[in-house]
């Protein structure tokens, strides 16, 4: 029987485990063969899945700075989730672009071993070892293909511009510990509770450097710059990976930090975080309309959704710290599959994501092109899907906030985002093939019933999404 302080890290040791297993048997086996290694890491996954499931309630903390609440607990079930969709959609990537499996399959399970620790972290030093944690593993993942210039570009400018964020959060840290001479949040908190009517140009010094911090990691406008260059070098299947496990672990340990540990400075930090969203949702969606690379089109709508989970933050009342989850929830699965069409349509010699690329899909795969207009219309807010109840929940708490202006701004920046996905919709069933492209390459099964599953998932949130919002609002309830 483990003791309750290793009970609290049992999900991430699940992963780690199989990280470290996955990576040993690249470095054994010979390069001729083709062992299904990525396929150990849904062990790890489950693992974790089902631990998490066994802490549900119990609310265990791990040598007082990891804490399975089941606000983390929530969040990680979500992360394995886009593990396990991830190393899915990537079965066959992997072995036509030619990428290191061993190698690959690691990165992905590190990378969620530093998401995990970061959702449930709550001290400032953990939070910033496990965002390092996963950004070195992303940063090698968006260069994967060694033989890609796009690739060694895009994970050289991820790199640079991720150090120097981390270089912000880690001074917001130093300043956040010499004033309340503690990194553990709850300490912080107390602290701050006391300090909540001073005007201590320290503590807001220290709250904004960690804004910056934060909001790089979420793509938030003007931290934003190197989303699209990374998402358009990457691999498809890594960018839908970065783009949705990274966001959902910084909003959860931005949630955590913010309307929690800083809420008694809310009043300070509020306003500031509400035009940070204004300027995301408006720039990610008018910017992304004029984007005929998919990639780079989903890199501008992951940076308008970047915003929408900011008006929640923003709102910060029961409606809105719940439709925080659902929405991490939603996106998720919804753009993770939406990377994955485009990654089982790449080849090797070609990506694919252009909109040209798209064009007669219905005509030559009719089965992708239906699952990819349910992933756009989930994305653009359109019922039934999870997109449109997280929007909804989302507008309604902003409204309930009294923040009507900035529901106006997200109502509006979602009918105009409406162009873009239904521009790639209208390509696919209505234009005609440009000669001389060659023909969609065949799905795997596998990766058909890994998009199965995520669109059933899109659809049963969109149509029944009571029993998730109540989870959910449990959930966040746990870290107030």
């Amino acid at each position: 029987m483990f003791n309750t302080d290793l009970d609290a890290l049992i999900p991430m040791l699940c992963v780690t485990l199989t990280a470290l297993a996955t990576m040993g048997t690249e470095a054994f086996r010979g390069r001729s063969e083709r062992l299904p290694i990525g396929w150990w890491g849904l062990i790890g996954l489950g693992g974790a899945a089902l631990s998490s499931a066994l802490l549900w309630n119990r609310n265990v903390v791990g040598y007082g700075v990891i804490v399975a609440d089941n606000f983390g607990l929530f969040v990680t079930v979500v992360l394995v989730a886009i593990g396990a969709l991830t190393i899915v959609f990537s079965s066959q990537v992997v072995h036509r672009d030619g990428i290191p499996a061993g190698e690959y399959y690691a990165l992905v399970l590190f990378a969620i071993v530093g998401m995990i620790m970061m959702a449930t972290a709550t001290d400032l030093l953990v939070i910033f070892v496990a965002l390092e944690i996963l950004s070195l593993a992303v940063y090698v993942l968006t260069g994967v293909r060694r033989d890609s210039p796009k690739g060694s570009e895009a994970a050289f400018k991820y790199f640079l511009l991720g150090a120097f964020s981390s270089a912000f959060f880690l001074y917001g840290i130093a300043f956040t510990y010499g004033v309340a001479g503690s990194t553990r949040l709850e300490a912080i908190g107390s602290f701050l509770s006391a300090q909540a009517l001073s005007n201590n140009p320290m503590i807001l010094l220290a709250l904004g450097l960690l804004l910056v911090g934060f909001a790089f990691k979420i793509s938030a406008v003007p931290f934003h710059m190197w989303t699209p260059d990374a998402y358009e070098g990457a691999p498809a299947i890594v960018t839908g990976f970065m783009s949705t496990g990274v966001k959902v672990a910084a909003f959860a340990a931005f949630t955590r930090v913010f309307l929690s540990t800083f809420e008694p400075f809310s009043t300070q930090w509020a306003p500031l975080v509400a035009w940070l969203a204004a300027a995301t949702m408006i720039l990610g969606t008018v910017v992304g309309v004029a984007q005929s690379n998919l990639k780079r089109m989903l890199a501008y709508s992951s940076i308008a959704h970047g915003g929408y989970l900011l008006v929640g933050l923003v709102a910060a009342n029961s409606v809105g710290k719940a439709a925080i989850l659902f929405y991490l929830l939603a996106y998720s699965v919804t753009n993770l599959a939406a990377f994955g069409v485009i990654a089982l349509l790449g080849a090797r010699d070609r990506d694919n994501d252009e909109l040209r690329d798209y064009a007669g899909l219905w005509h030559t795969r009719p089965a992708l092109a239906a699952l990819m207009t349910v992933c756009l219309l989930s994305l653009g807010g359109l019922p039934p899907t999870a997109g449109f109840i997280g929007k909804w929940y989302i507008f309604s708490a902003a409204v309930s906030a009294g923040y009507y202006w900035l529901a106006i701004i997200g109502v509006l920046t979602s009918v105009v985002s409406v162009f873009f996905y239904l521009r790639v919709v209208v390509m696919m069933y209505m234009a005609d093939r440009e000669a001389g492209l060659p023909a969609p390459a065949a799905i795997p099964g596998v990766g058909m019933a890994a998009l199965m599953v995520a669109i059933i998932a899109i659809v049963y949130l969109g149509v029944l999404p009571t029993r998730v919002l109540d989870f959910a609002a449990e959930s966040i309830a746990t870290i107030f």
